[in-house]
């Protein structure tokens, strides 16, 4: 099973700068109860983003086209298709970055999206359009911003659409 998790803006924004435009500490806690024990896979630019190399308790997966560089704690593949190859047999979660996302969406089962309810401006980089022919919304919830979230978000959990 693949799974594609990401936070999302209203026009459809995930980063500024290969960062993230906001800190959202509920949505990082769900991405790490969904994502623990399970492969993520990412772009070499996303795995250059975290902060503190490979995520813990996960095999992660980095596709890069440069067969020259090694990651510690990482398993590299040339192309996403030989990633889901390998590793068919597991949910394995999709975290990024956009060029990534847009190859994966075809392949994927799941989305688990945090919509951000707010536009950002001076994004550079954009997740794919979620098309509602193809995925129906299973979950939903919605939280206010507060203290800790500068924007009001929703969780939402999608399944593709049986063909």
């Amino acid at each position: 099973m693949i799974s594609i998790i990401a936070a999302i803006a209203a026009n459809r924004a995930i980063g500024v700068n290969n960062d993230l435009p906001w800190r959202l500490p509920n949505d990082m806690k769900r991405f790490r109860q969904l994502t623990t024990g399970h492969p993520v896979l990412m772009g070499r630019k996303t795995f250059e983003s975290l902060p503190n190399g490979a995520l813990p308790n996960r095999t992660n997966i980095v596709i890069t086209r440069n067969h020259t560089l090694s990651f510690e704690n990482c398993i590299l593949f040339g192309n996403i298709q030989d990633a889901i190859r390998e590793y068919h047999q597991e949910e394995v979660f999709v975290i990024g970055g956009a060029s990534i996302y847009s190859q994966m969406m075809p392949f994927a089962d799941k989305l688990y999206i945090t919509l951000v309810r707010h536009s950002v401006e001076n994004a550079d980089t954009f997740f794919p359009e979620i098309n509602k022919d193809e995925w129906i919304m299973i979950e939903q919830e919605d939280f206010p911003d507060d203290e800790k979230h500068l924007y009001p978000y929703t969780f939402q959990t999608y399944r593709k659409k049986p063909v």
